[in-house]
């Protein structure tokens, strides 16, 4: 039966089916946009794992802003052309590359104190960097590799720039998690899964730790003038989907028309570093530039306050470290 058959013989069905193809195209194209034309002029903003996907999409954004512009990255190479790109692009020359392994403490801690040396503010600090990977896989530090991108090396990154964070005020720091969150959960007791295989779990886990980390965060810097906010960018297929399996692959493909491209993915994430209408807000999460519902278990303050604890300990972190 030719198209124009169905909408003769079945108006109402062919209407509803207009009505919802607008109504997603609508959504696909509009919700979740960061609208606001706040400037970033005098400010500094430390992006980690931005020379490619949704974080190099946030540092175009926010060097557009005038923002000074921190690209922490790992490959150096591939950085280098980003940033290059971004000066040609927004004429903002304030655009730099700094090296950082996220996924080692000694990179981090290398990282930090160059920047704490450097910098005499810091008005956004955004954990962008992160990986999924199956197999066993564990750093030279022995830490499980995944947990050392997603959350170990995020975490003692903040306690090392914390102070200059709040010397700034009016600061915010801004972690990308993921919807799979709600999928997954933490075990205090079991911090540092090295024997774990399975890229779901670690993927979902990981994210988990991401929001009840920004949860705990937030609540132990009330009152310093230093905001923490945890988000979902949405289904984009990056290059973190890279070492994947070949169904997961295929199945992006198929899904392809419903994810959203970089650029849109970074919305949130921009709108969380800049939006007027976030100020001052902490410890919540956000899809689509909205807050929304995380999941329960983030919400358990003994969970969180426990994982913080054994997260103290993984990353060893010292006396003469700032304590949040």
């Amino acid at each position: 039966m030719e198209i124009l058959d169905i909408a003769l013989h079945y108006p109402v069905l062919s209407s509803v089916t207009l009505i919802c193809t607008a109504a997603w195209l609508y959504s696909y194209f509009t919700c979740g946009v960061c609208k606001t034309k706040a400037r970033m002029d005098g400010k500094t903003v430390i992006i980690t794992g931005c020379n490619a996907g949704i974080g190099k999409a946030a540092a175009y954004d926010l060097a557009r802003r005038g923002a000074r512009v921190i690209m922490a990255c790992r490959n150096m190479e591939k950085a280098n052309l980003v940033r290059d790109s971004i000066i040609e692009s927004t004429k903002n020359t304030n655009v730099v590359v700094r090296l950082l392994d996220v996924s080692l403490l000694s990179s981090v801690r290398k990282f930090a104190e160059e920047i704490n040396r450097t910098e005499r503010r810091l008005d956004v600090l955004i954990h962008n960097a992160g990986m999924s990977i199956s197999g066993r896989n564990v750093t030279e530090e022995g830490l499980q590799l995944v947990w050392a991108t997603n959350h170990y090396g995020p975490f003692l990154l903040t306690h090392l720039l914390i102070n200059l964070l709040k010397k700034t005020g009016n600061s915010r720091v801004v972690v990308v998690s993921s919807i799979l969150h709600k999928q997954g959960c933490v075990d205090p007791r079991n911090p540092n899964p090295v024997e774990e295989t399975s890229m779901s779990k670690l993927y979902k886990t990981t994210k988990f730790a991401n929001v009840i980390f920004a949860n705990e965060l937030a609540r132990r810097l009330e009152g310093t003038g230093v905001t923490v906010n945890s988000l979902h960018p949405g289904i984009i297929y990056t290059n973190i989907f890279n070492p994947a399996k070949f169904w997961i692959h295929l199945l992006m493909i198929l899904y392809r028309p419903y994810t959203k491209s970089e650029e849109q993915g970074a919305q949130t994430t921009i709108y969380l570093a800049v939006s007027e209408e976030v100020q001052g807000v902490s410890g919540k999460y956000f899809v689509d530039c909205k807050e929304a519902s995380p999941a329960k278990k983030t919400l358990d303050v003994g969970l969180a306050k426990k994982f913080w604890e054994a997260s103290v300990d993984v990353v060893q972190l010292k006396s003469s470290d700032p304590q949040i």
